[in-house]
């Protein structure tokens, strides 16, 4: 039997599940790491991928996010000369109360009487303009980064927009920004 379906788990409909205490079988989490490339160096600019409603993102769309945006980046300007970082980690637990289909079935299962479910996979709980991916560079790589957080946005279940965190004074004003 397959996977649900994303749309299954992206509202958060009930309250976190992040107690290990009830859990037998801890799902491990797909995602490898949550910074690549140069994390010491030292950037310019710093640009976010922001969520902008509400949801869960499982830990298998996190994981396709930053393979996207990396090896985009990778590619394009080279691992010394940015710095990615998945900003949200999966600590909620999801759970599935599988049901049982074919002759004679209702009489051997309860249906949803006592039903807690089996722990399926963990997810990240996202709040409405929370920073999904971040990605530091320098000026000359601010048009890879945007792409790379373009290619990065259909994974997730919600809508996102990229935004400049950081930009120093200097580079706002060849941007065309005000100065604040």
């Amino acid at each position: 039997m397959g996977k649900r379906p994303g749309q299954c788990y992206r509202t958060q409909d009930r309250q976190p599940f992040t107690r290990k205490k009830y859990i037998h079988r801890q799902p491990p989490s797909r995602i490898v790491s949550f910074d690549m490339g140069n994390a010491g160096g030292e950037f310019e600019v710093v640009l976010s991928l922001m969520g902008l409603e509400k949801c869960q993102i499982r830990h298998q769309a996190l994981e396709a996010a930053r393979i996207a945006s990396n090896r985009h980046m990778t590619k394009t300007v080279g691992r010394k000369y940015y710095h990615l970082r998945i900003r949200v980690k999966p600590y909620h637990y999801l759970r599935e109360n599988k049901m049982i289909s074919g002759a004679g079935a209702d009489r051997v299962q309860d249906g949803m009487r006592k039903s807690w479910g089996k722990v399926i996979g963990i997810a990240a709980r996202v709040g409405r303009n929370q920073a999904l991916i971040t990605i530091r560079c320098n000026r000359e790589h601010i048009k890879d980064a945007r792409r790379a957080l373009k290619k990065a946005a259909p994974k997730f279940p919600t809508p996102c927009k990229i935004v400049f965190e950081e930009i120093d004074p200097e580079l706002k004003r060849t941007l065309g920004y005000g100065i604040d």
